[in-house]
């Protein structure tokens, strides 16, 4: 299938493109089959070199069935030369599967734990009953160490003038 895309050239941080007919399997910079333009993204918007195009040439590849990629369709559609409408991918913002599984999971344990506290709150009457027993067996061990301990005397307050 061919293509019309662009290629990079330029420096460093300087970056120039030259529009190519090329095959949609030759690497990006690689074997093109025509070059139709340029196009040099750091002048003006308004500057007339900064997109360059033989739209005679163009069009004889359109009519042969090269298509255009995003970005050169939207450059040519500036000149007039195709039609450009915005591609709309509605599942774009969607999570993938395994986030989606992450997510139900998370709410299946927060149901979890909300249940559990539901009930924990509603039989606080089965969770008395075992405490009531405790306090019988510890009766005796609260009761040892006040015996044990004499009680502390109280010093009188003394006055200091």
């Amino acid at each position: 299938m061919l293509k019309i895309r662009l290629a990079r050239g330029g420096a460093k941080k300087r970056p120039f493109y030259s529009i190519v007919v090329a095959d949609s399997h030759s690497p990006r910079d690689g074997r093109f089959i025509e070059k139709v333009g340029t196009y040099d993204p750091l002048l003006a918007k308004d500057h007339a070199d900064r997109l360059r195009v033989k739209g005679e040439r163009v069009q004889e590849w359109l009519g042969k069935g090269a298509q255009p990629t995003d970005r050169v369709a939207r450059l040519l559609s500036a000149q007039g030369l195709t039609k450009w409408e915005n591609s709309s991918n509605p599942k774009k913002g969607e999570p993938g599967k395994k986030a989606k599984e992450r997510q139900e999971e998370r709410t299946q344990r927060e149901a979890d734990r909300a249940a559990a506290l539901e009930e924990a709150k509603s039989a606080p009457a089965a969770v008395e009953e075992p405490a009531a027993e405790e306090p019988v067996a510890a009766e005796p061990a609260a009761e040892a160490p006040a015996a044990e301990e004499p009680p502390a005397a109280e010093e009188p307050p003394t006055a200091e003038a």
